[in-house]
Protein backbone atom coordinates (compact mmCIF):
# COMPACT_ATOMS: atom_id res chain seq x y z
CA UNK A 1 0.00 0.00 0.00
CA UNK A 2 2.68 2.52 0.97
CA UNK A 3 4.32 1.80 -2.41
CA UNK A 4 1.06 2.86 -4.75
CA UNK A 5 0.69 5.47 -2.42
CA UNK A 6 4.81 6.32 -3.00
CA UNK A 7 3.94 5.79 -6.68
CA UNK A 8 1.24 8.35 -6.98
CA UNK A 9 3.28 10.70 -5.22
CA UNK A 10 6.11 10.21 -8.00
CA UNK A 11 3.94 10.24 -10.85
CA UNK A 12 2.06 13.72 -9.96
CA UNK A 13 5.71 15.24 -9.10
CA UNK A 14 6.94 14.45 -12.20
CA UNK A 15 5.56 17.76 -14.41
CA UNK A 16 5.07 17.02 -18.02
CA UNK A 17 2.28 13.88 -18.75
CA UNK A 18 3.27 11.04 -20.02
CA UNK A 19 1.62 9.40 -23.35
CA UNK A 20 -0.19 6.62 -21.14
CA UNK A 21 -1.40 9.92 -19.07
CA UNK A 22 -2.34 11.88 -22.30
CA UNK A 23 -4.58 8.75 -23.16
CA UNK A 24 -6.15 8.41 -20.23
CA UNK A 25 -7.04 12.35 -20.30
CA UNK A 26 -8.24 12.20 -23.81
CA UNK A 27 -10.52 8.63 -22.94
CA UNK A 28 -11.53 10.77 -19.88
CA UNK A 29 -12.76 13.83 -21.97
CA UNK A 30 -14.31 11.28 -24.58
CA UNK A 31 -16.75 9.49 -22.59
CA UNK A 32 -17.85 12.39 -20.31
CA UNK A 33 -18.53 14.25 -23.08
CA UNK A 34 -20.21 11.51 -24.99
CA UNK A 35 -22.33 11.09 -21.89
CA UNK A 36 -23.24 14.85 -21.21
CA UNK A 37 -24.52 14.84 -25.07
CA UNK A 38 -26.63 11.52 -24.87
CA UNK A 39 -27.69 12.43 -21.34
CA UNK A 40 -28.96 15.97 -22.33
CA UNK A 41 -29.99 15.36 -26.17
CA UNK A 42 -30.77 11.88 -26.79
CA UNK A 43 -32.67 12.96 -29.63
CA UNK A 44 -29.91 14.68 -31.08
CA UNK A 45 -27.01 11.93 -30.38
CA UNK A 46 -29.59 9.31 -32.12
CA UNK A 47 -29.59 11.66 -34.99
CA UNK A 48 -26.13 12.05 -35.29
CA UNK A 49 -24.30 9.12 -34.04
CA UNK A 50 -26.28 6.39 -33.00
CA UNK A 51 -29.42 5.73 -35.94
CA UNK A 52 -30.21 2.16 -35.30
CA UNK A 53 -33.79 0.75 -35.07
CA UNK A 54 -36.19 2.96 -33.83
CA UNK A 55 -35.27 5.96 -31.18
CA UNK A 56 -35.75 5.94 -27.48
CA UNK A 57 -34.21 8.61 -25.44
CA UNK A 58 -34.63 6.05 -22.09
CA UNK A 59 -32.25 3.89 -23.48
CA UNK A 60 -30.17 6.21 -25.16
CA UNK A 61 -29.62 8.04 -21.67
CA UNK A 62 -29.09 4.62 -19.71
CA UNK A 63 -26.16 3.83 -22.20
CA UNK A 64 -25.42 7.63 -21.19
CA UNK A 65 -24.80 6.62 -17.42
CA UNK A 66 -22.07 3.55 -18.61
CA UNK A 67 -20.19 6.14 -20.23
CA UNK A 68 -20.29 8.74 -17.69
CA UNK A 69 -18.78 6.23 -15.30
CA UNK A 70 -16.41 5.26 -17.46
CA UNK A 71 -15.48 8.60 -17.70
CA UNK A 72 -15.01 8.89 -13.89
CA UNK A 73 -12.68 6.05 -14.14
CA UNK A 74 -10.61 7.70 -16.37
CA UNK A 75 -10.58 10.75 -14.52
CA UNK A 76 -9.59 9.00 -11.51
CA UNK A 77 -7.29 7.10 -12.93
CA UNK A 78 -5.19 9.76 -14.09
CA UNK A 79 -4.26 11.09 -10.22
CA UNK A 80 -4.70 7.07 -8.90
CA UNK A 81 -1.99 5.30 -11.24
CA UNK A 82 -3.50 1.97 -9.31
CA UNK A 83 -6.79 2.43 -10.93
CA UNK A 84 -5.23 2.44 -14.54
CA UNK A 85 -5.05 -1.71 -15.11
CA UNK A 86 -8.79 -2.12 -14.08
CA UNK A 87 -10.16 0.95 -16.01
CA UNK A 88 -8.74 0.23 -19.21
CA UNK A 89 -9.14 -3.35 -18.88
CA UNK A 90 -13.03 -2.70 -18.70
CA UNK A 91 -12.90 -0.09 -21.26
CA UNK A 92 -11.03 -2.33 -23.51
CA UNK A 93 -13.54 -5.44 -23.08
CA UNK A 94 -16.17 -3.03 -23.16
CA UNK A 95 -15.54 -1.17 -26.78
CA UNK A 96 -14.50 -4.73 -28.21
CA UNK A 97 -18.31 -6.15 -27.29
CA UNK A 98 -19.55 -3.31 -28.65
CA UNK A 99 -17.21 -3.49 -31.97
CA UNK A 100 -18.71 -6.77 -32.41
CA UNK A 101 -22.57 -5.51 -31.64
CA UNK A 102 -21.78 -2.92 -34.30
CA UNK A 103 -20.68 -4.95 -36.57
CA UNK A 104 -22.96 -7.16 -36.60
CA UNK A 105 -25.47 -4.43 -37.22
CA UNK A 106 -23.20 -2.58 -39.62
CA UNK A 107 -26.06 -2.23 -42.15
CA UNK A 108 -28.53 -1.56 -40.46
CA UNK A 109 -28.02 2.15 -39.45
CA UNK A 110 -29.57 5.54 -41.16
CA UNK A 111 -27.53 6.25 -43.19
CA UNK A 112 -25.94 3.31 -44.34
CA UNK A 113 -22.32 4.75 -43.74
CA UNK A 114 -22.56 5.63 -40.59
CA UNK A 115 -22.44 2.06 -40.16
CA UNK A 116 -19.39 1.39 -40.97
CA UNK A 117 -18.12 4.46 -39.53
CA UNK A 118 -19.62 3.68 -36.27
CA UNK A 119 -17.87 -0.02 -37.00
CA UNK A 120 -14.46 1.25 -37.83
CA UNK A 121 -14.02 3.92 -35.37
CA UNK A 122 -14.86 1.49 -32.38
CA UNK A 123 -12.51 -0.81 -33.29
CA UNK A 124 -9.57 1.92 -33.47
CA UNK A 125 -10.37 3.05 -29.98
CA UNK A 126 -10.47 -0.74 -28.98
CA UNK A 127 -7.16 -1.14 -30.64
CA UNK A 128 -5.79 2.37 -28.72
CA UNK A 129 -7.26 1.03 -25.53
CA UNK A 130 -5.55 -2.41 -25.79
CA UNK A 131 -2.09 -0.90 -26.52
CA UNK A 132 -3.03 1.89 -22.95
CA UNK A 133 -3.99 -1.24 -21.30
CA UNK A 134 -0.14 -2.96 -21.98
CA UNK A 135 1.30 0.26 -21.16
CA UNK A 136 -1.00 0.59 -17.85
CA UNK A 137 0.12 -3.19 -17.45
CA UNK A 138 3.67 -2.46 -17.68
CA UNK A 139 3.58 0.49 -15.84
CA UNK A 140 2.33 -0.98 -13.00
CA UNK A 141 5.04 -3.40 -12.95
CA UNK A 142 7.94 -1.29 -12.80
Amino acid sequence: MVRVIEGERQQAARGAPSVLELGFAVYAAYHLLLGLFMAIAPHAFFTAIGPFGARNDHYVRDVATYNLAFGVGFAVALRRPSWRVPVVALATIQFALHSANHLADIGAAHPTWTGYSDFFSLAAATALLGWLWRAAAKESRA
